[in-house]
């Protein structure tokens, strides 16, 4: 593919937390960064999202007694898998890596904020009803395909492609440029998901620079 002016790409939370060292590292997570990094080099737009969820969030194992990190929980919007604390509003562990090239970002969409909910789509919070604004935004400056980078594949990633498909965009996930958490195949279903829907799978090299 070729970058047109109605593209945009989207990088998905690229933040100390979810890297080497961080609270809820993705295995070989800081292998997106070079080529994310290179793709916001060659993008016409760019967009930024950030985890940013506040001091004991719903999502969070500490906020359970009794429970561990990873075990699964009914709320009120559905099933909730528990996490460590992570991307913590303001700390060290929600900034973007200090490698990823920010300065080209036209927006930030921060999500996970709203203490009761989790969210992992940048359109919409888990209960699938709040929206993020993003999808909005995106349609008044004219965008129809996104290009969707970053951590992790089958959570935030996927989450991502399959709402930005559903509210009507082109959408293409950049296989080299995203890595993923992966409990019981869940990357695997994560792209069947995607594929299903129409998502484009797709390599960095094979996109043109301009």
């Amino acid at each position: 593919m070729a970058w047109t002016g109605a593209d945009l790409l989207l990088v998905i939370d690229v933040q100390v937390d979810f890297l080497p060292g961080g609270t809820l590292a993705v295995p070989d997570g800081d292998a997106v960064i070079a080529p994310i990094n290179r793709l916001i080099g060659a993008a016409p737009h760019v967009v930024l999202t950030q985890d940013w969820h506040p001091a004991g969030h719903v999502s969070f194992a500490s906020s359970h007694p009794g429970r561990a990190a990873f075990e699964a929980v009914a709320l009120p919007y559905g099933t909730q898998v528990l996490w460590p604390d992570h991307c913590v509003r303001g700390s060290a562990g929600a900034a973007f890596h200090p490698d990823l090239r920010t300065d080209r970002a036209e927006l930030v969409i921060r999500k996970g904020h709203h203490p009761d909910v989790d969210s992992y789509s940048a359109f919409l919070e888990a209960d699938r009803r709040t929206p993020t604004g993003l999808a909005g935004a995106l349609r008044e400056r004219g965008f129809s395909r996104l290009v969707l980078c970053g951590l992790a594949t089958d959570y935030c990633v996927a989450w991502s492609a399959l709402d930005a498909r559903a509210a009507g965009f082109a959408v293409a996930v950049v296989e080299d440029a995203v890595r993923g958490i992966d409990r019981d195949g869940s990357v695997a279903r994560a792209w069947g998901e995607m594929t299903a829907a129409g998502v484009e799978r797709i390599e960095s090299g094979k996109i043109a620079s301009g």
